[in-house]
């Protein structure tokens, strides 16, 4: 770098003793001199030419003196460097210099070697001061990119990583939460584009502060659909757990939003959310040019498809065993084994209650008569009935009678 020195003295000699003494520097283009006689046309200089990196100045001038200017520059949001010249001796006033903030001091008459190594001196300090400035810069920018995708605290760590390590494609093992929208491409087509801009920027915010609040992060926002995933970019031992929790506050908060623009004669959708474990391929798949980072895998197919059953099944959130095996304290009922779409192979799917519908007779009465359903029982039917005619409103103990009404036998489905 070439860095520009304002030498501030109003002695005649020394602008020509300067150029003389730093010629082979100068002619290098390591450093670059302009001179100002006093205080005021020093700030007026750097008024004029902001690039300047070091300050040289003398304390005893007309109109404003070394030390007042000393004042403004460290007033100034880009602080300059500065070095104080004095006459020898003069230990008070450069006392005060040092306290008000100079980064050095010389002595008169100036010995210019000592000078070229304290100027020396400080332009390695200034350069440090850039290369954090550089570097703060950097972090400040890649936490606004970061925090589009993880909680404020994941987000400052991971801006802070110099090493940039987690956002290399890597597998993984992964909690992946999906959720959609029932309906949304009519609502699309016929609201009114400001309504929709309100309603979806409102949706978006509040489904991401809930995954923020969990520590998840957000892979996706494709229009209305929303892709979480925990235990990425770092360790959480207990992502499962996590990931149940996050899925019931946010079945929570959108039945509430649901509510609140239907008061306003909008006809908002059900989410639909669904849940799976397993391994995934996650990090930066941007490139070199875009930061994109999101998971690829069977467990995020298998995540959607779970979101997409809900649809049958008449339920809001659906779990793998996965999930549910590995989920601390995990409540919930048994959905039975779907057949997913384009598998063979069965999934073991739960849906996962709140503990205080955990509680309830109806759910106990639910097990009772789902073990008998997988048990071959032939009870089954008029135990589904039995709890529809107490529970109109339950939609998965309809979905089973309904199957047994129509010749289904066991707990084995495969959904449309």
């Amino acid at each position: 770098m070439t860095a520009t020195i304002l030498v501030v003295d109003d002695e005649p000699d020394l602008e020509a003793l300067v150029l003389q003494k730093f010629r082979r520097q100068i002619r290098e283009g390591t450093v670059n001199f302009v001179f100002a006689h006093d205080g005021i046309e020093a700030l007026a200089t750097i008024e004029a030419q902001p690039d300047v990196d070091m300050v040289v100045s003398d304390i005893n001038m007309p109109r404003m003196d070394g030390l007042s200017l000393l004042a403004k520059l460290q007033e100034a949001d880009d602080k300059k460097s500065t070095i104080i010249v004095s006459a020898y001796g003069d230990m008070s006033n450069i006392r005060t210099a040092m306290n008000r903030g100079a980064f050095d001091f010389l002595t008169k008459p100036i010995d210019f070697a000592d000078l070229e190594a304290t100027i020396d001196k400080t332009i390695r300090h200034v350069e440090m001061l850039r290369e954090a400035r550089r570097r703060q810069i950097a972090a400040e920018r890649a936490h606004a990119s970061l925090s589009r995708y993880f909680s404020p605290q994941i987000a400052s760590r991971l801006a802070s990583d110099a090493e940039g390590n987690g956002m290399e494609v890597h597998r993984r093992e992964v909690a992946v939460i999906f959720t959609d929208i029932t309906g949304f491409t009519t609502l699309v087509e016929t609201a009114d584009p400001d309504v929709l801009s309100e309603l979806l920027n409102e949706y978006v915010g509040g489904m991401t502060d809930i995954v923020f609040a969990h520590e998840g992060t957000v892979a996706k926002i494709i229009g209305d659909a929303v892709q979480v995933l925990f235990n990425a970019p770092g360790d959480q031992p207990d992502y499962a757990t996590r990931a149940v929790a996050c899925a019931h506050d946010l079945d929570i908060w959108a039945q509430a939003f649901r509510d609140r623009w239907k008061a306003r004669s909008v006809n908002f959708g059900t989410t639909r959310i669904g849940v799976h474990a397993g391994p995934a391929l996650v990090g930066n798949f941007g490139g070199s040019r875009f930061f994109d980072y999101t998971a690829y895998g069977d467990t995020i197919n298998i995540a959607a498809r779970l979101e997409a059953a809900n649809k049958s099944l008449g339920t809001r959130i659906c779990v793998s065993a996965a999930v549910a095996n590995a989920a601390e304290g995990f409540k919930g009922r048994p959905v039975g084994d779907i057949v997913l779409r384009g598998r063979s192979e069965p999934l073991r799917a739960f849906e996962p209650l709140p503990a205080a519908a955990f509680e309830q007779p109806a759910t106990t009465q639910y097990s009772e008569a789902f073990a008998k359903l997988e048990a071959g029982d032939a009870t089954a039917m008029p135990a589904f009935a039995a709890l529809v005619g107490l529970h109109a409103d339950d939609p998965l103990a309809g979905f089973h009678l309904k199957r047994l009404l129509n010749g289904a036998k066991g707990v084995r489905m495969q959904l449309e």
